[in-house]
């Protein structure tokens, strides 16, 4: 379920920390990943420039099939963004095409932490058929593929809804799949996007949502949401404070009425038997 906290985790920290080649072993990482798959040149480079908010962290080049390598991103040591090779790239001979596969395919087998894969899909383009075999593949090996159909600001707004309908129609998505149009240039579907990232990332290992507590800990709130919840916890701690101290008045009164009827009648008690003592004599 989303943590639907209402504003996008706040990006202070990334680290390129990992960099695995065709023959390196991948990483035992214990926080979560999520992973961003897409054929060359589609955008993939700049997109994760934009939703960390950082314009030179992954290389962007017009030249297709740049990324080699699976790089993962550690974003606030609160987890992962994972960047896989592009796939697709016509002038790549088949050895290369067949390692990057292979590399794509070992990831995705072997991380324990993998929370979600991304298929990044350029929104001008029917899917190619290679778009539709990584999307049927991903979904063979246990996870459905959410879309990020890219370079939006190349449509005008009027064309972006029957472009995602047909995206839609050839990958053969569900309703209730996702898919996000997005644009590095305009930043739409940035918030989307980052609201899904945050819901695969801010988990506990019991895939329990971070509390508020933690995500303060974790310096990953704006400050002004920090101030907000402290604000809250601060006037939650003051009415408590206020019911228990009118409930322990409300207590001694009590105990204060008893203590004076208890005095009332001793008094009572005391003049009967003092009645009954002149009587009998």
């Amino acid at each position: 379920m989303p943590i639907n906290r209402g504003k996008n985790m706040v990006i202070k920290s990334v680290e390129l920390e990992t960099v695995c080649g065709v023959t390196s072993v991948l990483p035992e990482n214990t926080l979560f990943e999520v992973a961003f798959a897409g054929k060359s040149n589609v955008g993939k480079s700049s997109m994760i420039n934009t939703i960390l908010n950082r314009k030179g962290m992954a290389r962007i080049s017009s030249q297709p099939g740049k990324t080699q390598t699976i790089n993962f991103y550690n974003i606030n040591n609160i987890g992962y963004l994972v960047d896989l090779p592009g796939y697709g790239y016509a002038r790549a001979n088949e050895e290369i095409k067949a390692q990057w596969g292979v590399m794509i395919e070992n990831y995705l087998h072997q991380s324990a932490k993998l929370q979600a894969v991304f298929l990044l899909i350029d929104i001008r383009h029917e899917p190619s058929e290679n778009d539709c075999l990584m999307y049927d593949w991903i979904n063979s090996q246990g996870f459905k593929p959410i879309i990020v159909a890219t370079k939006a600001d190349k449509l005008k707004p009027s064309q972006i809804n029957s472009h995602v309908s047909r995206i839609r129609q050839i990958l053969g998505m569900c309703k209730e799949d996702v898919l996000i149009p997005f644009s590095s240039e305009t930043k739409l579907g940035k918030n989307e996007l980052m609201d899904l990232i945050d819901n695969y990332l801010l988990r506990n290992p019991d895939q329990t949502p971070m509390t508020k507590e933690q995500l303060i800990e974790r310096k990953v709130l704006t400050a002004r949401e920090e101030k907000e919840y402290i604000l809250s916890k601060q006037g939650e701690k003051k009415e408590k404070t206020k019911k228990e101290r009118w409930k322990k008045i409300g207590k001694e009164t009590k105990a204060q009425r008893q203590k004076k009827a208890d005095k009332k009648e001793q008094k009572k008690a005391v003049a009967r038997k003092h009645k009954n003592k002149i009587k009998n004599r």
